[in-house]
């Protein structure tokens, strides 16, 4: 199956502008075009592109998702530059994910104080 940009917009919930930006940062190389040069995206488009948003999710940059990509197209002789890629990324957002638990036991701390603040106030207005 094909789908036109978007389709695919729609479908992975970005905008048609992200996609653009993406082909012309070379990170969809394998998207192929029509004769009047519409992209034509296919299913296996759509899973690079859902690995290239979950790598933007986790931080890494488009330089780097780029090298990933290149790596992926030159073939199994790049194995394990793109083992490397994955686990480096990994360690940071495992990094990424302790960072984020010490944020949110200071929210959480708040959230207690504030809650016990309020419910003081409470009831000493009833009393």
């Amino acid at each position: 199956m094909s789908y036109t940009i978007t389709q695919v917009a729609e479908k992975m919930n970005l905008t048609a502008y992200t996609l653009r930006y993406y082909e012309k940062e070379g990170l969809l190389p394998f998207v192929k075009r029509t004769e009047s040069g519409i992209r034509r995206f296919t299913d296996s488009d759509l899973d690079w592109l859902s690995l290239i948003c979950c790598l933007k999710g986790t931080g890494m940059s488009v330089k780097n998702i780029k090298e990933y990509i290149d790596l992926s197209m030159q073939g199994d002789e790049t194995l394990q530059q793109r083992l490397q890629i994955f686990i480096k990324q990994r360690e940071n957002v495992l990094m990424q994910i302790e960072e984020l638990q010490k944020h949110l036991a200071k929210v959480n701390c708040k959230i207690k104080c504030y809650s016990e603040a309020c419910a003081a106030c409470t009831t000493s207005k009833a009393q």
